[in-house]
């Protein structure tokens, strides 16, 4: 029988760099009697800013969940401390949106079916119906809401009441061809991640493999990111990059940039279901997984 994981709870700091607060926020978790399993830090020297993930031992809490962030909230406070804590005994929920194009959402369901991404995917929303029979083979509801310029406002005040309807913690857009309003975004600050290839903003539009091969491109990218009211200007949480030659066709370029799209994603969510990243004004703080 393989053994349960240890049950943890993740603490990520955020504050103005400054002599002992390492030291602080260590005793503040060993004189309450938690063991601390992992420990990560980096301090930007640019912009005076540090950075903390702990991970103490969900078992010592010897409190309601409560009263341990209420305790810890004064002593954030007494430190200027931005923070939030998140338990590895909670499985997010995350919906996925999409469009016509499979890849992403295919890597993604089979990734959290297989256990690589632990959460769940209650719902597939989508402005098409194409890909119903592959959330249907997952057994994922998938909703079809077709969107028009006329219709823009109704169809995405449907989305929002479909991600409050099933307490959704996190949106991933796995190829979705629509974009979100500024409002729509302002409330899901943080918890919306978008994926698109590297040619931004080199060849926009359509077409952008078919223009990568008539330039003749050396390499091939895909970007991750927090979704943002500046489209793909985001903080970005991931990308990879797959040198190419002068053999490949435009379909083969877009295959490569298919497959840059899928890993990019999924590390992207990866990290954020592990509670590993950081936002600090544009830009994100993404700690190593453990090995």
């Amino acid at each position: 029988m393989v053994k349960d994981e240890t049950k943890t709870i993740s603490f990520l700091i955020q504050c103005e760099d400054r002599k002992g607060i390492m030291k602080k926020c260590v005793n503040y978790f060993t004189d309450k009697d938690f063991n601390i399993l992992h420990c990560q830090q980096h301090t930007d020297s640019y912009e005076n800013m540090y950075f903390m993930r702990m991970e103490i031992d969900l078992a010592d809490l010897k409190t309601s969940r409560k009263e341990l962030e209420k305790d810890f909230d004064l002593f954030a406070k007494d430190n200027n401390l931005k923070w939030s804590c998140h338990y590895s005994d909670y499985n997010p929920r995350v919906a996925i949106l999409v469009s016509k194009t499979s890849h992403c959402l295919y890597d993604l369901i089979a990734r959290q079916s297989q256990g690589q991404l632990h959460c769940e995917i209650p719902i597939i929303i989508s402005n098409h119906p194409n890909l119903e029979n592959l959330a249907n083979s997952f057994r994922i509801p998938y909703h079809y809401l077709p969107v028009t310029p006329e219709t823009k406002a109704e169809q995405e005040l449907k989305v929002r009441a479909l991600l409050k309807q099933f307490d959704i913690d996190l949106v991933v857009l796995a190829r979705y061809m629509q974009i979100l309003s500024a409002d729509f975004v302002s409330e899901w600050e943080g918890k919306i991640i978008n994926i698109h290839h590297a040619f931004l903003p080199a060849f926009q539009g359509a077409n952008p493999y078919q223009k990568a091969y008539e330039r003749g491109v050396k390499m091939i990218g895909a970007t991750s990111h927090y979704a943002s009211k500046d489209l793909d200007q985001g903080p970005i949480i991931e990308q990879e990059v797959v040198r190419v030659g002068h053999e490949l066709t435009p379909k083969g370029l877009k295959e490569v940039g298919k497959d840059a799209e899928t890993r990019a994603l999924a590390k992207a969510v990866q990290a954020h279901l592990e509670s590993r990243i950081l936002i600090y004004k544009n830009r994100t703080v993404v700690f190593n997984a453990k090995h």
